[in-house]
């Protein structure tokens, strides 16, 4: 397989050479110095990605809607706008969008076929604000059913394939945008993260992703169809950004943050804190590879020792244990519970009886995650409430360790992208992890370790597995401190390798 690294196609001067290079696979950052620079316009970018799109998507299937005539007058109006004088922060760069959000006068479905007609009239408000930063919108990404799964497909859209290997999901659920990115449709994309979502496709697919703080990033818009775009706060979810490098996830981020207009936007002015340091060398960092509840792999654990290095490379101070660290077994307990009561409150009667009779029949002494799961599906307000204390303990306590600590490395799931399964029953699959099986969802508790509190996380690729497919990990940062493993992600991006394009 032949690698692409993300510097390597930059132009060299002259108004030929430039006319015909390939842009597809660079920066959003690198976009926006050649338009500035009067090298290439929005329009020539735009009819590239679509170029690109309907040559190679039909293997990959990434993007579900595409919106190519309205892209192109966005294109269009760019480059009318920049030749007026105009500057915004992403004016002209073409982008993707997870189709769970919102766009005027496009189907929002999340892979939902009885919802296969549903047209919202408005954008979501992370689809303003790109418009309103100047981004050209390319279309829809692919997502799994009802965004329930590690995996990217549904009976309207079909299967989304790794671009590394196509016999391999991308992730899920914004495995399209990751899909997306990797195979070089649009420089960004936007998704969002409850059990992972972001930070999964990132890892299988080798890009970049940013879980944000709890709150940081207004999700109006981003609603299960066909409910109304209310300004709701879901307990866990995020929306967030997703790039090719750690700088474009600054950048985007920068235009996603910020309140609801509707709500706290009529009070709250952002005013995010600056990274803790500039310097790898000052960093602190606690590095984790082993969980109680799920075995890492060989070749995730290698990504984890590979930025491990990096880091003792640069000078940064680096452990491996702290007693400050909160018990992981009990955050990966309580956040699979809090994650499947906010789920199951939304079944069918019937349904949740069903679960109540099962979970009765549970004896007392089966601690396992399975039974722990089946109990937090019929969770009673009280027993939510208890549950949501713990987590407030939780906080606490990654508050104590964020005082001695600036980041925490850990892995993102225990393997690289695993081979497609089509099991409706996804309590019936299996993970295997070195040749051993382990419950499906069992996975979730290392993307569980930042959601659970609410804290940010910034997915990096690191390097590659034996098999050659992409590896991941997560840099967890303190609480509304975002640009802090950002900046983490964006000084060990030259020592780790960064972005590569599967070709």
């Amino acid at each position: 397989m032949v690698l692409v690294q993300i510097g390597i196609l930059w132009p060299r001067r002259g108004a030929n050479t430039v006319r015909r290079m390939e842009w597809n696979l660079r920066t959003a950052e690198q976009l926006l110095v050649a338009l500035r620079a009067g090298e290439v316009t929005s329009v020539e970018l735009t009819e590239q990605a679509i170029t690109r799109i309907e040559r190679e998507d039909e293997v990959i299937n990434a993007i579900c809607v595409p919106d190519f005539d309205r892209a192109r007058a966005a294109a269009r109006s760019a480059d009318a706008a920049r030749a007026g004088g105009e500057d915004r922060p992403l004016l002209g760069v073409p982008v993707t969008v997870k189709e769970s959000y919102d766009i005027a006068g496009l189907p929002t479905t999340w892979g939902m076929p009885q919802y296969r007609a549903h047209v919202p009239a408005e954008d979501a408000v992370q689809v303003s604000r790109l418009r309103a930063a100047g981004a050209v919108l390319l279309g829809k990404t692919n997502v799994p059913l009802g965004l329930q799964d590690l995996q990217s497909f549904n009976e309207i859209y079909g299967t989304t394939n790794n671009p590394w290997n196509h016999a391999r999901t991308p992730g899920g659920s914004s495995g399209g945008s990751a899909a997306a990115l990797a195979a070089g449709f649009g420089a960004l994309s936007i998704g969002s993260d409850i059990g992972g979502s972001l930070r999964t496709p990132a890892h299988f697919c080798g890009v970049y992703a940013h879980k944000p703080t709890l709150g940081l990033v207004a999700p109006r818009g981003m609603v299960a169809p066909p409910g109304p775009a209310l300004p709701v706060e879901l307990d866990l979810a995020v929306v967030g950004p997703m790039a090719r490098t750690a700088r474009d996830l600054t950048l985007l981020l920068d235009v996603m943050a910020g309140p609801d207009p509707l709500t706290l936007g009529v009070a709250y002015d952002l005013s995010l804190p600056p990274a803790r340091h500039q310097r790898l060398s000052d960093f602190r960092v606690l590095v984790l590879d082993e969980h109680p509840l799920i075995p890492t792999g060989a070749a995730v654990r290698a990504g984890v020792n590979r930025v491990a290095d990096a880091l003792v490379d640069g000078g940064a101070h680096v452990v491996r244990h702290s007693p400050l660290l909160p018990d992981l077994a009990e955050a990966g307990t309580l956040y699979l519970q809090l994650l499947v009561s906010g789920s199951v409150a939304r079944f069918p009667i019937e349904a949740y009886e069903q679960l109540q009779a099962r979970a009765a029949g549970l004896s007392a002494d089966d601690r396992s995650l399975d039974a722990a799961r089946l109990r937090g599906m019929v969770f009673s307000h009280r027993d939510w409430m208890e549950a949501n204390s713990r987590r407030e303990l939780h906080r606490h306590g990654w508050r104590q360790l964020f005082a001695e600590f600036d980041a925490v490395v850990c892995p993102i799931t225990p393997t690289p992208a695993f081979p497609h399964d089509p099991n409706p029953d996804l309590l019936e699959r299996r993970i295997d992890i070195d040749g051993v099986e382990y419950p499906f969802f069992d996975q979730l508790v290392w993307a569980g370790l930042a959601t659970m509190p609410g804290l940010p996380a910034t997915a990096v690729p690191a390097g590659l597995s034996p098999d050659g497919l992409p590896v991941g990990v997560q840099l967890i940062g303190p609480t509304f401190e975002d640009r802090t493993p950002l900046r983490l992600a964006e000084l060990l991006e030259p020592r780790i390798g960064g972005f590569q394009a599967p070709q």
